[in-house]
């Protein structure tokens, strides 16, 4: 039977094997030149498919598969994570047809909020009210969806941009729920010191404030809050990563590039905040986030939960691990670089920081792809 395939026994199997081969295609494509379609031209496509659709899909991916363990109650699975995966490949695919524009805007919605439900069910049947607040943005990172393609008809580019703000802010929010709740856990565990705990206003608050903050920049509403919420999240980020480091945390590279990530996303908060108000640093805040960030993050985060899942120990990394993750860690510094460049130096920092970031991705598929689609080493379900 197609839904007993080991594919569809938990959702970062089909989510990480098309978030990376997807990832890194599309990086290529517009690192290299491609302009996107004709309703999604330039940079708002490379923008809206790096966001709802790779990192959307490492997103969903994680949080089906995490509420499993959260909650004990039965992942989602066979033919629901089938229809969840074809939404997502319909909202990729629509874009390239004529008018698609419209059916991608409502199947990618549509995603997100099926995958809400999905996450809801077993957070509900179990009273892990901890979880409430993590089902309420995926809801409203289906809106941000949603608005940004409202604002396509007719075309808006200064609301369009900040749709996509919205959107990868809340990614940026994202990165901050699953970081506080496992980066001090890890890293605990792992070098055997005792775990920092963080005030529940302060875990709460890596979510919270990136969600208002992207709420107002959905509805183009009070801007100049939305910089000061970006500013506050980034300063309590980074006051988290040197309250959590730990010297022996360098040795370690599935611990070291969860550090990177979030430090970077921390940073590109701030500066995305402060770009309210001095607008030619908003292209470094915003590749800060989407680089360094969700491109450490995801690929650090893919690369451990798809170990332990399906069976392999976690330490040390496979192989070609800790190399794809330096790949993205120059990718970061070169497309900062570029942030700050012109001419010649702009469009090869360009090229390469779109290079550099498939390459990591790829590293990631060649090896793990094999084990995503076999059952778990181990012999468990899952």
């Amino acid at each position: 039977m197609l839904f007993k395939h080991a594919v569809w026994a938990m959702a970062f199997r089909p989510f990480y094997a098309l978030a990376a081969l997807f990832g890194a295609l599309s990086i290529l494509l517009w690192g290299f030149g491609y302009q996107g379609t004709a309703e999604l031209p330039s940079f708002y496509w490379h923008a809206h498919e790096m966001i709802w659709g790779y990192a959307g899909a490492v997103v969903v991916g994680f949080l089906l598969t995490a509420v499993t363990a959260w909650t004990g109650q039965p992942p989602t699975r066979g033919g629901a994570l089938f229809a969840l995966t074809a939404l997502w490949l319909l909202a990729r695919l629509a874009l390239y047809l004529p008018d698609g524009a419209a059916i991608s805007g409502i199947s990618g919605t549509v995603f997100f909020w099926y995958a809400a439900v999905c996450m809801a069910l077993p957070v509900i049947r179990s009273r892990n009210a901890r979880n409430y607040i993590a089902i309420a943005a995926l809801f409203v990172f289906g809106l941000t969806h949603a608005v940004f393609h409202l604002y396509l008809q007719p075309f808006q580019a200064g609301a369009l941009l900040n749709g996509l703000l919205a959107g990868l802010v809340m990614v940026a929010g994202f990165i901050g729920l699953v970081g506080m709740r496992i980066m001090p856990f890890f890293t605990a565990k792992r070098l055997n010191i005792a775990q920092v705990a963080s005030p529940m206003w302060v875990a709460l608050s890596a979510l919270v404030l990136p969600m208002l903050m992207a709420v107002l920049m959905m509805f183009q509403t009070a801007l100049p809050l939305a910089g000061l919420l970006g500013i506050a999240a980034g300063i309590i980020n980074l006051v988290q990563v040197f309250r959590w480091w730990h010297k022996d945390v360098v040795r370690e590279p599935m611990l070291w590039v969860l550090f990177a990530g979030y430090f970077f996303t921390a940073l590109g908060l701030l500066v995305t905040g402060i770009a309210q108000w001095l607008p030619a640093y908003l292209s470094l805040g915003v590749h800060l986030i989407g680089v360094g960030g969700i491109g450490l993050l995801t690929l650090g985060m893919m690369a451990r939960t798809a170990l332990g899942h399906t069976g392999h120990a976690i330490y040390p990394p496979p192989s070609p691990v800790p190399l794809a993750f330096w790949l993205m860690v120059l990718a970061t510094l070169t497309r900062v670089f570029a942030a700050f460049a012109s001419g010649a130096a702009y469009t090869h920092s360009i090229y390469c920081s779109a290079a550099l970031f498939a390459l990591a991705l790829l590293l990631f598929a060649w090896r793990y792809i094999p084990w995503l689609l076999k059952p778990r080493a181990d012999g468990k379900s899952g």
